[in-house]
């Protein structure tokens, strides 16, 4: 019987967190084709250009607690003073994170000339970062209640994508786009304090000490994320350096293409996690890889052939010739979802914390060492970027895989 009960809030875990993934998909695809239309190539460079700097902003301020506070309030579900003190610390602690967040933001836009050019919107797109700290996504994770996180979302990213039709026409509206933005995060933080106050939990920080403490415990999860985040927003960035906005522009279309499909291995790792925090079921990791591999090897031979119209469909024929850029990302799609399902629900779930955020630091050393490669001989372009992504998560995935049966023993078999 207890069994039955968390199997269906797996589930219901689960398919709420598809929800989510489906409108983080399908809303940033309706807004996509329309910006890629009404901007420049060089001004949805930018646009795209600010994003991936933003990324790491974000990696910042979350700092792994999406990890580390989850697990904490698995611990102490039952109790909601202990409940109120994770939020309150954690949010203290994140909030000294956005005052360094913001003084790392400064020093790049001094250096960076694609954003000294556009300072205002740059910092606009950091406010949205940093009012995160108040949505609690961490909490209701932890609480096993992701439907919450669901609704904010849904209704956050509904409003800023019904007004950027409305609002952004042309290159001289791009400043709508981060404040929209920060309007629909305000209304989703409102959701999250009226969704607190009706389960009795309120905001209890209990001191700088405290707060330091949580920064700790979440340091290697921040390791693993800042890695893993070379993957994707350390790949635009250099391409801007590098190359040029319209590249970038053309990196971004297919990269949120490849994300729109990563959104959707998201919901089942994310909702396999508190669980098998709670059961280590490797028979659970076992059935998922083999159920979804078959899914996945299917759906990158299909957008083989079809990649033309979709980046017609998506950014419209100026973008049509990034085909072969698509294409090139193939391998990148295949090998994410077991990167990450034998990642944080496999390994972080029996505690191999450091494991995790060593295969992970290690993959984006060799990432940027591929990188580097690639400048010194001179063939620096985006499907050879495209192409060493599918070797790396290759390399994470192998490398996560080995270590989960170095510690099979420690699953429940």
């Amino acid at each position: 019987m207890v069994e039955d009960q968390a199997s269906k809030k797996l589930a219901k875990n689960t398919t709420a967190l598809y929800i989510m993934n489906i409108t983080k998909i399908a809303l940033p695809l309706f807004t996509l084709p329309y910006l890629t239309r009404v901007l420049s190539k060089d001004c949805y460079g930018v646009v795209a250009y600010v994003k991936a700097v933003m990324q790491y902003m974000q990696i910042v301020v979350d700092f792994g607690f999406l990890l580390s506070a989850t697990k904490d309030i698995v611990k102490v579900q039952k109790d909601k003073d202990a409940i109120s003190k994770v939020v309150g610390d954690t949010l203290m602690a994140k909030l000294m994170l956005v005052f360094s967040a913001f003084v790392l933001l400064l020093i790049m836009i001094i250096n960076i000339p694609m954003l000294r050019a556009n300072v205002i919107y740059t910092i606009m797109s950091f406010v949205v970062v940093a009012l995160t700290c108040f949505l609690m996504d961490f909490l209701f994770r932890g609480l096993e209640e992701m439907q919450v996180i669901t609704f904010r979302y849904v209704i956050m990213r509904t409003i800023a994508t019904v007004f950027t039709f409305v609002f952004v026409r042309s290159d001289s509206d791009m400043m709508w786009i981060p404040c929209l933005d920060i309007i629909g995060s305000v209304v989703a933080i409102v959701l999250v304090f009226v969704e607190m106050k009706k389960r009795g939990i309120y905001i209890k920080i209990t001191g700088l000490k405290n707060a330091i403490s949580k920064l700790k415990d979440s340091a290697v999860f921040f390791l693993s994320n800042m890695a893993s985040t070379t993957f994707t927003a350390l790949n635009t960035l250099m391409i801007g350096l590098f190359i040029n906005t319209n590249q970038v522009a053309e990196w971004s279309v297919c990269m949120q293409i490849v994300s729109a499909v990563q959104s959707m291995y998201s919901p089942i790792t994310d909702g396999i996690y508190p669980y098998m925090v709670k059961t280590k079921d490797w028979k659970l990791i076992n059935k998922t890889a083999k159920i979804f591999m078959t899914l996945i090897t299917l759906g990158c031979i299909f957008t083989f052939f079809v990649a033309k119209i979709v980046l017609f469909i998506v950014g419209g024929q100026k973008y049509v010739n990034a085909a072969l850029l698509l294409r090139a990302s193939i391998p990148l799609l295949f090998f994410s979802f077991p990167a990450m399902l034998f990642g944080w629900p496999a390994l972080g779930a029996i505690g191999k914390s450091k494991e995790t955020t060593f295969t992970t630091v290690l993959t984006a050393i060799i990432q940027i060492i591929g990188m580097i490669v690639l400048l010194l001989i001179g063939e620096f372009n985006v499907i050879a970027l495209a192409l060493w992504r599918g070797i790396t998560e290759s390399i994470l995935f192998v490398s996560r895989y080995r270590y989960c049966k170095k510690f099979r023993n420690e699953f429940l078999l």
